[in-house]
């Protein structure tokens, strides 16, 4: 369901280099800094919301109230047992009709995934937009948080050798991608966490966002 971009594969180009910088090319690799903190993204279906009067129907001018997520912005502390992401957002919300002040509620969810499909917790709160009297736009704000595991966020000290070891030409083993041995990838993808957010979707409302 979710489309995310997911930095699994970046790890397969750990290194560690003294006071090499991220990006720069050396004799043996790519230098790429690796943190433990979670990715922080909305879910490709349901970063908007649109709600409809009458509620059965999908046509255009029944559309009543249409609000989008945006503007994600997050921080990550590593100081602890557990890494602690914290995330705010925007949320944009256009009305059809320019009437008296009126409230709508939204709710949206936070989750964190690990490896990219296990949900290890999920969170769902409710957003009040707060229409002014004849304006047709609104704007709030909301957060989000993730605690995870440092432990389960950190590779095994043996795939760890394995994928940041230097290679060199003309070493047996220089070309080949320790992403490609199963156990090194399914290690990855274990401590590879994410946190999405978007609106909490019925199912009309998530299929209408993937068929409109």
């Amino acid at each position: 369901m979710f489309k995310t971009k997911a930095a699994v594969a970046a790890a397969a180009l750990f290194a560690i280099a003294g006071c090499s910088r991220e990006g720069e090319i050396t004799s043996t690799g790519v230098i790429t800094t690796y943190t433990a903190c979670p990715a922080v993204a909305i879910a490709a279906p349901t970063g908007d919301i649109t709600l409809f009067d009458p509620p059965q129907s999908r046509d255009s001018s029944a559309i009543d109230v249409v609000a989008t997520m945006t503007n994600v912005r997050s921080a990550c502390d590593e100081s602890g047992e557990h890494i602690v992401t914290s995330a705010t957002f925007d949320i944009q919300a256009r009305r059809r009709d320019r009437g008296p002040a009126r409230d709508v509620v939204v709710p949206y969810y936070a989750t964190v995934v690990q490896g990219g499909a296990n949900v290890a917790s999920k969170s769902v709160t409710n957003l009040v937009l707060r229409f002014a009297d004849g304006q047709d736009r609104a704007a709030a704000s909301g957060q989000a948080s993730a605690r995870v595991l440092r432990s389960a966020a950190t590779l095994p000290e043996d795939i760890r050798r394995q994928v940041t070891r230097e290679r060199r030409a003309g070493d047996a083993d220089a070309a080949v991608d320790p992403m490609a041995d199963p156990a090194v990838r399914a290690a990855v993808q274990r401590a590879s966490f994410e946190l999405l957010l978007g609106f909490q979707l019925t199912e009309d409302q998530l299929r209408y966002n993937a068929t409109r």
